[in-house]
């Protein structure tokens, strides 16, 4: 008992020296400046700004107002995260080891991966490019960049299954449609649901960072109002950001929590 006590010990000294020397390096590395007096102006603007919103610019119903970038904004992340799984899907089925023969799914993960190597931020600045400013760019940059993370944790889930019932229709005949149709889906309809709306969330947040490279959504307003030190406006947006957030973060957790428990 005491031996194993003190091997723990040991074990715990290592990770703390180890977290200890990555801090201590990662400091030596990064310049940390002091806050300017600039720097200082700003910061108590931008905070007298959050708590001084301008009520105009935030109750303001027309396609300018902070509702209305806050409507587009959701319509982009439901239509990137839709479009993402639809994509996504085939290709979680066609990279599960216990569906497909090794090779496929060996090719498949390794497509996942490359969608998922590259950054959404990168994303949007191509589909910019292609489609130009707008939700347009937004839309396809949010379905591009779900399908990896979709695609990868819908792979986990589907290896994970009861392989008692893929086995069993294996058996009796069944095909790789019919697998996955009558003896895959079925288990894995509450996982996929509770998967789309934890990425929705993902995907809320990131469209409101596209629009500030022109992806349509409140990021352009946002990145606008503070090139313009108009931070009143920028207290509005903040604000209409939180309730967004907010209020989507506590319906889907109750989705999340009625699927996966039933209550």
């Amino acid at each position: 008992m005491l031996e194993k006590e003190k091997s723990n010990k040991g074990y715990y000294m290592m990770i703390a020296v180890a977290i200890l020397g990555l801090l201590i390096w990662s400091m030596s590395v990064i310049e940390v400046k002091p806050l300017s007096k600039d720097g200082m102006v700003i910061a108590k603007n931008i905070f007298k700004g959050i708590f001084h919103p301008d009520t105009s610019f935030l109750f303001n119903f027309t396609k300018q107002g902070v509702p209305f970038l806050l409507l587009e904004t959701i319509a982009i992340a439901v239509l990137g995260t839709l479009f993402g799984a639809i994509l996504a899907l085939p290709l979680a089925f066609l990279s599960a080891t216990n569906i497909v023969p090794k090779p496929v799914a060996f090719i498949m993960n390794f497509i996942n991966m490359a969608i998922r190597t590259v950054p959404p931020f990168v994303y949007g600045l191509m589909f910019i490019r292609v489609t130009g400013p707008g939700a347009s760019a937004g839309v396809l940059t949010l379905a591009v960049a779900s399908i990896g993370m979709i695609a990868k944790m819908f792979t986990e889930t589907i290896e994970n299954l009861d392989q008692g019932i893929i086995e069993s229709m294996e058996a009796s005949g069944a095909s790789l449609f019919q697998k996955i149709r009558f003896g895959i889906i079925p288990q894995l309809k509450p996982d996929f649901l509770s998967l789309l709306l934890y990425r929705f969330d993902m995907n809320l947040r990131d469209a409101t960072i596209l629009g500030l490279v022109g992806a349509g959504g409140i990021g352009a307003p946002l990145i606008f109002a503070m090139n313009a030190y108009r931070w009143n406006q920028v207290g509005s947006i903040l604000i209409g950001l939180f309730l967004l957030i907010f209020v989507v973060e506590a319906a889907s957790s109750r989705i999340r929590r009625f699927l996966i428990q039933g209550k």
